[in-house]
């Protein structure tokens, strides 16, 4: 039941620096530059003088290709495939995109490196030696209470295909304080999907602890999308333990999905006159 297609290429991505090859642009200007004052600094000083929109990118290091998604592109977590072709060989490269508008960032979009890019007559500002580092530190800026939800779940959705150890922290460091439910709940999505001891720790937690039962169900759901044998348990746990009447319904909604017989055992028990 994990999620399949580009979601899994969270678990697959590790720490990089930016690359110094630059994207395919067509219906707009490409001007290319090296950061010298920091991620952060640069965007604020292209947005500064920037009297209409533009958009500033550069990209990140996969190590390992994925050779089933070709071009793909998503804004506010949904993935979008512009182009139908099939590449054995898939891309190495994770684009980052920012549209400035006002002086401020207004929308973050992430592509893979397969997607030429129609600019729409902007300009595209591509930047070199952004470092993994910088990038998530950015990112970060954009979840907090005051954003609104598209740039926050946009951000986080970066975060979560930057695949190196800082961003899993930065998303349970989102998924316990984020100060915005919504930013919690997609937090925690992303942590379900790189999985591991850590991530569990964070997703069980928020069931027990997070004072938002919208919130306490998307974590549900993140204990759904655990490797069976993780997974499968802790929901049978939650489904018959937890004093939440809402969340122990979504427990087994998903244990239902699961098709596990583990999952078929536990009902029959309950059911059982």
């Amino acid at each position: 039941m994990r999620l399949l297609s580009i979601f899994t290429v969270a678990a697959v991505l590790t720490s990089s620096g930016a690359l110094a090859q630059t994207p395919a642009v067509t219906n707009g200007t490409l001007e290319t530059r090296t950061v010298a004052r920091g991620l952060a600094g640069e965007v604020a000083a292209i947005a500064e003088r920037s009297t209409a929109p533009t958009w500033i990118g550069y990209a990140m290091k996969v190590p390992v290709r994925d050779a089933q998604d070709g071009c793909w592109s998503a804004d506010r977590g949904f993935v979008s495939r512009p182009l139908t072709t099939l590449k054995l060989e898939g891309p190495d490269e994770l684009f980052v995109l920012y549209r400035v508008s006002n002086k401020q960032v207004e929308r973050i979009k992430i592509a893979s490196a397969d997607c030429p890019i129609d600019a729409g007559g902007l300009t595209l500002h591509w930047l070199s030696g952004v470092t993994s580092s910088e990038s998530l530190d950015f990112l970060v800026t954009f979840t907090s209470a005051d954003a609104t939800r598209r740039l926050a779940n946009s951000a986080i959705v970066a975060i979560a295909l930057h695949g190196d150890p800082a961003s899993l922290d930065r998303l349970m460091t989102l998924a316990r304080g984020g100060k915005d439910g919504h930013v919690r709940a997609d937090a925690l999505f992303w942590v379900a999907q790189r999985a591991g001891d850590k991530a569990v720790g964070t997703i069980t937690d928020a069931i027990d602890r997070d004072p938002d039962t919208e919130v306490k169900k998307r974590a549900v759901f993140a204990l759904s999308q655990l490797p069976r044998d993780e997974g499968v348990p802790k929901l049978i746990d939650v489904a018959r333990n937890n004093r939440n009447r809402e969340v122990r319904r979504q427990a087994m909604f998903w244990l239902g999905q699961s098709n596990d017989p583990r999952a078929l055992k536990f009902f029959e028990e309950i059911l059982r006159p």
